[in-house]
């Protein structure tokens, strides 16, 4: 089994219009939001062996979040610059070559990405993935390569919006 966990990055700061969109920093309400989806994943016993994020500050900081939140090294950190750019369909292109002895993995992007990419296998599918919201998905193979093909599960969908004392 393989599980992926795709995951919005965290709501980011408009407040500087000399910032490049990549160079947008979190603010204070997208990682307080972070952290209580942080804690539906532990409860959740979620316990990624890599996190790929974007290239994009806002997602690399969410990365930074998720991991030292759910006890994985920064090191374990992999950062993609195709995924700034990436539509749904090439978020499978990640999976070419990860190591089939990592058996969960995160994927911090952007929209509308990866509400495409969800999609695929949402029913009824989502409007939008909005920030911080996470998809927990299952797939029955043993290697990444595969997963667009294999059979799975979904085992969450999960926003901030839906935790409770959410903003």
């Amino acid at each position: 089994m393989k599980t992926l966990y795709i995951v919005r990055h965290a709501k980011s700061s408009w407040d500087f219009p000399e910032v490049s969109d990549h160079d947008r920093p979190l603010l204070e309400k997208g990682k307080k939001r972070t952290r209580k989806i942080i804690d539906f994943l532990q409860k959740k016993k979620v316990k990624p062996d890599l996190i790929i994020s974007s290239s994009a500050l806002r997602a690399r900081e969410t990365a930074g979040y998720l991991a030292v939140g759910l006890g994985l090294d920064k090191e374990a950190i992999l950062v993609e610059p195709s995924l700034y750019t990436a539509d749904g369909e090439r978020i499978f292109d990640q999976f070419i070559d990860i190591s089939d002895k990592n058996n969960e993995v995160i994927i911090v992007g952007h929209n509308p990405a990866l509400t495409n990419f969800v999609n695929l296998f949402l029913v009824p599918s989502i409007d939008w993935l909005p920030t911080s919201g996470v998809v927990g998905l299952e797939f029955r193979t043993d290697r990444w390569d595969m997963i667009k093909n294999a059979d799975f599960e979904v085992k969450f969908v999960i926003f901030p919006k839906l935790l409770d004392g959410s903003e």
